[in-house]
């Protein structure tokens, strides 16, 4: 029986092979219609945030802080050595020739100065070359150097101390495209994207160009990213390396393109490439590279230079110059043949370029501040004087009090006078006041004043001991029935506080010292008679004079306050003795003389108001017993340090146990807190004299500084009186003081001369 074939499998007819697949290709359809829809809305928001962050804020720029600019005028005491250092502090370089703005040449007592362009809270100060003339006491003449024209002022651009960052510790200098060198832009554009001016922000041509390079080296040697891309990356995008992050750095690439133009396009890339860093701080754009590397302006670079900055683009962390400067060279040469071989370079120039040495300077002009405590002091008074809303813009140009001749004082005397003290451990802090404009002229927060940590001028809140008896004596000369003679009972003293406590203060040396004159009290700090004096004028009026001085945290009325148990910081200490030192008047020591805006507008300040906190001729007659406290009293040791011939008034504080050390004083023009201490509130084994004092003294000693002599006012004489008993005496007497009264209120009896 023959075998059956199996039955083959009917086929389907067409038709219905046809009807199965339309679902399929329906769904395929309606996926691709979905998917095509989800790109387009996906590249508009890309879009969106393409011009949302391009046209707005690009980028979040660091407030930058100046000290006070150096003025310079015929008459004024100042030496071509001062004026040379103030120069080299503000970075302009010495040269035969200084015809480049920030370069000067030292011709025996005279300087040619080729000054910086720079824009003032007031107007901008052009670029000029001057002529400075000195003589033995001083700037004799200021010319101008084209035309011989005199003249009259002259302003220095002021020197950057630091800067305010936003969060995320960038850093740039905004240049426009038409202030970089044509140079840099052609050099940058033959080493990362020869095509710029040709692509639409993808190069296919650098894509094959880098991938062929790449096969044929084996290993990476170059990438095919457009400057754009290169821009999009790190402006809009992470450095992660995804194929999602590629995508979207070749759509937004081309939005960019599609959007702005080129000359757009590669300013922003100017002043966004990352090229170094500084501890936390990142350093963006071509601009302050140049800052940062050199020390010039982009406009004045060097081939060499500029070669260097466009090899970084490639590493800045590789190929940083100063770690690594054999990598460095390598690379800029590198740069410098492909410049020579695009035709921007003869080769006889590349040559040379090859040949110089990098042109770094050995260390970074670091964008921290190398000043903590005075941008402590700028950081709270931002906030006391101007609106949050101000302050939220970013970009702000904050000019301040600072000297740096002062802070560079106060520095060395307080590091100085530590250094041959007793105990690793002793602390300090100082503040120094401009007397006539209460301007903070400089502020020490610690033995280490780079440290930015615990501030102490600011933050030290410690007993003020004898610092306060000023007050008291103020109080005092205030009520009209005492005078600089008048007897004080300088014995044993006794004070019922109730509840079985007794308040019984002694004088620093043990001992009491009878009927002493009311000046002499003040001069040897004599705690009995100081604190009977205070009981007897009621604790509550004391507080209401330190008040008016300046002292504006509350005081309870307890009478420990007499000797000071007030704890204070240096900054409070220094308002209040300023008040003093200006005749009375009042107003707020202040860090801060301007601020403008990114657009050079001056931000509105709250006023600043001056006070007369206490009447003229008291505070005068309390001036003269300071002025006598140093020349004979607890503070005549500052004359080992100070000319016989300076007049200076102050005074010392010491408190139990020898903790805290103290002393406050101030000639015509400046004004000056010292505080001594430990950390831990131990004692410090030192007495206002013997420590504060001769930091205070040290800093007067390395400044030029006046004499204090205020005008007498009316209805003042001027009377020699015996130190001992306050009455009249020859002023040939050995114990002859010259002291102020009111008119009709000196002593009348007179004693013969001990001597």
């Amino acid at each position: 029986m023959a075998r059956r074939k199996p039955s083959q499998p009917r086929r389907k007819p067409a038709s219905r092979r046809r009807q199965k697949r339309r679902p399929v290709l329906r769904a395929l359809f309606v996926v691709a219609v979905i998917g095509f829809i989800a790109l387009l809305v996906y590249v508009a928001w890309l879009d969106s945030e393409v011009r949302q962050q391009f046209e707005g804020k690009r980028w979040a720029l660091p407030a930058q802080v100046y000290a006070r600019p150096l003025e310079l005028y015929p008459g004024q005491a100042l030496t071509a050595d001062r004026l040379q250092a103030e120069l080299r502090r503000l970075g302009y370089r010495e040269h035969n020739r200084p015809h480049q703005p920030g370069t000067y040449a030292r011709l025996g007592r005279s300087l040619v100065i080729t000054t910086r362009t720079f824009d003032f809270w007031d107007g901008r100060e052009p670029s000029r070359t001057l002529r400075v003339e000195f003589s033995r006491q001083g700037l004799n003449n200021i010319w101008r150097a084209d035309n011989g024209d005199v003249v009259d002022l002259l302003r220095l651009d002021p020197p950057l101390i630091g800067r305010i960052y936003p969060a995320h510790k960038e850093d740039r200098v905004l240049v426009r495209l038409d202030e970089v060198p044509p140079l840099l832009i052609d050099a940058l554009l033959t080493v990362e994207d020869r095509d710029f001016y040709q692509h639409h922000g993808v190069s296919p041509r650098a894509i094959g160009r880098a991938l062929l390079a790449n096969l044929r080296a084996g290993r990476t040697v170059q990438g095919g990213s457009t400057l754009t891309q290169q821009l999009v990356k790190n402006f809009f995008l992470s450095s992660e390396r995804t194929l999602t992050r590629k995508l979207n750095e070749a759509i937004m690439a081309l939005l960019l393109e599609w959007r702005y133009d080129k000359d757009e396009i590669l300013e922003a890339y100017l002043n966004e490439i990352y090229l170094g860093q500084d501890g936390r701080r990142a350093i963006h754009g071509f601009g302050l590279a140049s800052q940062f590397y050199f020390e010039r302006p982009l406009g004045q670079l060097k081939i060499g230079q500029i070669a260097l900055l466009v090899a970084l683009v490639k590493g800045p962390s590789y190929y940083d110059p100063r770690r690594f400067p054999a990598r460095a060279s390598e690379r800029r040469d590198l740069v410098l043949s492909l410049m020579a071989e695009q035709g921007m370079l003869d080769s006889a120039r590349a040559e040379v370029a090859r040949e110089r040495k990098l042109g770094v300077t050995p260390r970074a002009t670091s964008g921290v501040t190398r000043l903590p405590a005075f941008m402590d002091l700028v950081r709270r008074q931002l906030r006391r004087d101007y609106s949050d809303e101000d302050l939220r813009s970013e970009g702000l140009r904050i000019f301040t009090s600072l000297d740096p001749e002062v802070q560079q004082a106060a520095e060395l005397a307080l590091s100085g006078q530590l250094a041959h003290l007793p105990g690793d451990d002793l602390q300090g802090g100082s503040v120094t006041v401009d007397v006539n404009s209460g301007e903070v002229l400089a502020v020490v927060g610690g033995r280490d004043p780079r440290f930015a940590g615990f501030n102490r001028a600011l933050d030290a809140q410690r007993p003020i001991g004898s610092l306060v008896k000023p007050a008291i004596y103020l109080t005092a000369l205030a009520r009209g029935d005492y005078t600089l003679a008048t007897l004080l009972d300088d014995g044993p003293l006794s004070l019922d506080l109730g509840g079985g406590e007794t308040w019984q203060p002694g004088n620093f040396d043990h001992l009491s010292h009878g009927q002493v004159p009311l000046f002499q009290a003040l001069a040897q700090s004599y705690n009995q008679a100081t604190a009977r004096l205070g009981l007897a004028l009621g604790v509550p009026a004391v507080l209401d004079t330190l008040q008016a001085l300046g002292i504006e945290r509350e005081l309870s009325a307890w009478p420990a306050q007499l000797l000071g148990i007030a704890s204070l910081s240096p900054l409070e200490v220094a308002q209040m003795y300023h008040t003093l030192a200006a005749g009375g008047f009042r107003t707020p020591l202040r860090a801060i003389r301007a601020v403008l805006t990114p657009q050079a507008e001056p931000l509105q300040r709250y006023p600043l108001e001056v006070v007369q906190a206490a009447p003229a001729l008291p505070v005068f007659l309390l001036d003269a017993a300071l002025v006598n406290a140093v020349r004979h009293g607890t503070g005549e040791s500052a004359y080992r340090s100070l000319p016989e011939s300076l007049v200076v008034a102050g005074k010392s504080g010491t408190t139990d146990d020898l903790r805290d050390s103290w002393f406050a004083g101030f000639s015509g023009d400046r004004l000056a807190v010292v505080w001594l201490g430990r950390d831990d509130n131990q004692p410090a084994g030192l007495t206002g004299a013997r420590g504060a004092l001769r930091v205070w003294a040290d800093t007067l000693r390395r400044l030029d500084v006046q004499s204090f002599e205020p005008p007498t006012p009316l209805g003042v004489e001027w009377v020699w009186v015996d130190a001992h008993t306050g009455l009249r005496i020859d002023k040939g007497c050995r114990s002859a003081v010259r002291l102020p009264f009111e008119k009709g209120s000196a002593p009348h009896e007179r004693v013969r001369c001990t001597d």
